[in-house]
């Protein structure tokens, strides 16, 4: 699936079995809980943290894709096309960052 399609799917999903979107703010929200989520999987996997009895069947994929969810519903909301968008990020991280990395003596 494309990121158009992607946003096409949810879109028709929305407007069918969702009845409406939820506000902008809303959604906002709801981003950011669904980041924390995958925050709390990553702490917990990765790092320090050791999970509780209630995470044991947690699904960092299934996260993963709640915030690909949400994200595609404010891409929609706000007149986003995020194909185009993202090929500017990587068109303006490539032209800023070709040298940066390569020369950062952390990274090596």
């Amino acid at each position: 699936m494309t990121i158009k399609e992607a946003q096409e799917t949810v879109d028709k999903w929305i407007t069918t079995t969702g009845v409406r979107y939820f506000n902008e703010l809303t959604n906002t929200a709801i981003l950011m809980e669904e980041v924390g989520e995958v925050a709390r999987i990553m702490a917990r996997k990765y790092g320090e943290q050791s999970f509780k009895e209630s995470d044991k069947d947690v699904d960092l994929a299934d996260e993963m894709a709640d915030v690909l969810w949400i994200l595609l519903c404010l891409a929609n909301q706000t007149g986003v096309d995020l194909t185009t968008a993202l090929e500017k990020n990587i068109d303006k991280k490539t032209k800023r960052d070709s040298e940066r990395h390569r020369n950062n003596e952390k990274l090596k």
